[in-house]
Parts: structure tokens; C-alpha cells; sequence
């Protein structure tokens, strides 16, 4: 099984996230995370999908459906080679007196930060891929996680090219 990540400009409009995701829903298809948000171009969000398939087919599949979607404005698989992704990690640990430095010590060897600090108890913040994110938390968990969430993965092409550049031209013109 492979994962994918595909970077959906759409219309930023109600039900578009809905149509969106039922459309994976009926295709059978698991939506391994899932990120919405604003672009730099009024009424035009960008949804990354991270989606894993058993082959090359059933990906293409999906895209196709996708560009069906009157909403859908762009579709562009992120190469991980060619592309930076991200997720957010919040993540709070027991953190008392005796096992505090230790806490900082791990929280500097992963370039996260701490953004609150209890008596009993430090917030941390991290960011970058899932593996990076999951050694963190395998060696935050001996402290004892107390509570945490995660964000959905995040990515946009390197370099100087943008998604919005031509297909906003598009856009503007349909609307």
C-alpha cells in the first residue's frame, strides 16, 4: 500500500469538504489525513489529502472523480522529493521537577519548543513529518503523555512555481 498526497485547490464554498469526502467514502478509499485552509487568493482554499491506495489505478480513479466535482479547481499529486510537508504537533507531558530537564533536553534534540509551562506539566509544539513526529512522542511517552492532538499533513511544491498561478486564471474566467 502507498500513501499519496494530493494537493486539491477548490472553491471556497459550503458542502465542498462534505462532497469532498464522500466522495472518498464511496470509492472505499481511507483518508489518511486531511488539511483545509485558505490560499493566498480570496475565495480559494486548499485541501491536502493524504490518501493510501493498493496500486497506481485506483489513484487515478480518484483524481478523475475528483475533477468531476464542479467545485474541484486543480489537483497535483506532491512528489515527497519535490515538495515540503508538514503536520503540527501539540503534544502536553508530565513534567515535575525532578524530570523537567529532561523533558527540555528532548524537546531541543527534536527543534520543537515548549508554549506553556505548568508546575506539573510543559506544552510542547513540533512540526514536521510523521515519522519526526512520531520518534518525538516514542520518546516523550517513558514522561507520561497527558494529552495531545495532531494536525493533518500540510505541502505545497518546492521552488518558485505555484498551483494558483494558471488555474486561478481559469477560475476567473468560469466565474
Amino acid at each position: 500500500m502507498s500513501h499519496h498526497t494530493l494537493s486539491v485547490l477548490v472553491e471556497d464554498q459550503p458542502g465542498v469538504l462534505a462532497r469532498i469526502s464522500s466522495m472518498f467514502s464511496r470509492r472505499s478509499f481511507n483518508i489518511d489525513s486531511l488539511a483545509v485552509g485558505r490560499t493566498e487568493v480570496p475565495g480559494i482554499s486548499r485541501m491536502t489529502i493524504v490518501v493510501s491506495v493498493e496500486d497506481e489505478q485506483p489513484l487515478e480513479q480518484v483524481t478523475k472523480q475528483l475533477n468531476k466535482l464542479i467545485n474541484v479547481i486543480k489537483i497535483v499529486e506532491l512528489d515527497p522529493a519535490a515538495s515540503v510537508q508538514r503536520e503540527l504537533l501539540l503534544v502536553k507531558v508530565r513534567a515535575d521537577l525532578d524530570t523537567r530537564s529532561s523533558v527540555l533536553e528532548t524537546v531541543q534534540l527534536f527543534r520543537a519548543k515548549v508554549v506553556d509551562v505548568a508546575t506539573d506539566a510543559v506544552t510542547i509544539e513540533a512540526t514536521g513529518s510523521r515519522d519526526k513526529l512520531e520518534a518525538l512522542l516514542r520518546m516523550l511517552e517513558p514522561f507520561g503523555i497527558k494529552e495531545l492532538v495532531q494536525s493533518g499533513m500540510v505541502g505545497m511544491g518546492r521552488g518558485a512555481r505555484s498551483i494558483t498561478d494558471r488555474s486561478l486564471r481559469v477560475a476567473e474566467r468560469s466565474a
